[in-house]
């Protein structure tokens, strides 16, 4: 008789992908921050010359700044190296290329991880999410603000200068020591770093060559984010009915996405291993979910569906599915229509 799996059923068939490789992980390092600096570098060689090659290598640098953004997010979780200070100081590194203090954003990133799709513990490294009731009770000055934050124009156009400039600079009201100092060495050192380039080479230059592929990154690293478990089929509980297990295998989903943008996006569209077990590193994901059937009924998402994710606005608890504003005024409406009490459909979503 066999002896009884140990930990979590998940645990034990994962367990041979979570161990890091060195030489693996320096390939990772050298085909994102590598090729990511020496085309900022040709970039700069490009102004005034040619504006089509400026903006072809614009656009190759913020997938390579998308892929670096990869590097940088497995050391938080110490998958990147096998030693966990090689993890940090890394991770602070590659901080000052994604504009993000280390040890805060493992911080909050730990946390998502930890309450993702619980409903009663939203608000830490998430999307904001309404359920249908909590987006009807808010002020038409609350609806408002909610539908401007997941408007895609709002999300993904300034977004990226919230996400990657705004906020990382502010330590967190009542933040612990470690994180504000965190915060506040990755301010100082980048100020240093942008105040010394805009010095060699002109601000207005700095800013042509860092901020078009910047932004451009922002943008997608927001958008897979947002696709990682803002799709129909999601998972939301309250916390006594709340799993680690399902929100992983039912609220994170698989995007599969072209080989070329699975490269560029390190593999995070595997988004289900991972969030089962973050320790594996971004290059076993693929061999994680091909060799472990418990990962293969999982939401499967096309590049197509991935796009049309973002229509989807407010967590319905009747149907246990993101819906539409229009899908929530339709559903709000149609009961009162039943029953002969007046309704106000225009208004009242």
């Amino acid at each position: 008789m066999s002896d009884p799996p140990k930990g979590p059923f998940w645990r034990e068939p994962l367990a041979p992908y979570a161990e890091p490789r060195l030489a693996r992980s320096l390939l990772d390092i050298g085909t994102s921050v590598v090729p990511y600096l020496a085309l900022s570098g040709l970039i700069y060689t490009t102004l005034g010359v040619s504006d089509l090659l400026t903006a072809a290598f614009s656009v190759l640098a913020a997938g390579f700044l998308v892929r670096t953004f990869i590097v940088f997010h497995d050391c938080a979780h110490g998958s990147m190296l096998p030693s966990k200070r090689a993890n940090a100081y890394l991770g602070a590194l590659l901080g000052l290329l994604v504009l993000a203090p280390f040890r805060r954003w493992r911080h909050d990133h730990a946390v998502h991880h930890a309450t993702s799709g619980d409903l009663e513990r939203r608000g830490v490294g998430d999307v904001l999410t309404l359920t249908v009731a909590e987006y009807r009770s808010r002020s038409w000055r609350g609806r408002l603000a909610y539908r401007l934050i997941r408007n895609p124009l709002v999300m993904f156009g300034l977004g990226p200068v919230f996400a990657m400039i705004v906020g990382p600079r502010l330590p967190a009201r009542g933040a612990r020591p470690r994180m504000r100092n965190s915060v506040l060495a990755t301010d100082i050192a980048l100020f240093a770093i942008v105040g010394g380039l805009c010095w060699l080479i002109g601000w207005k230059q700095f800013l042509l060559v860092w901020g078009p592929s910047a932004l451009m990154a922002g943008s997608v690293g927001i958008w897979l984010f947002y696709v990682q478990h803002q799709f129909e089929d999601a998972y939301w509980q309250n916390t006594g009915d709340w799993t680690y297990a399902d929100a992983a295998l039912r609220g994170s989903s698989y995007l599969k996405l072209p080989r070329v943008l699975q490269f560029f996006t390190g593999n995070i569209g595997l988004h289900h291993v991972h969030h089962l077990n973050a320790r594996i590193p971004n290059y076993n994901l693929q061999a994680a979910h091909e060799n472990t059937p418990i990962l293969h009924n999982v939401p499967t998402l096309s590049l197509w569906d991935g796009l049309r994710a973002v229509t989807f606005k407010l967590w319905d608890e009747d149907s246990g599915k993101l819906v539409t504003f229009r899908q929530a005024r339709t559903a709000y409406a149609t009961p009162a229509l039943a029953s002969g009490e007046p309704h106000f459909s225009n208004t009242s979503l």
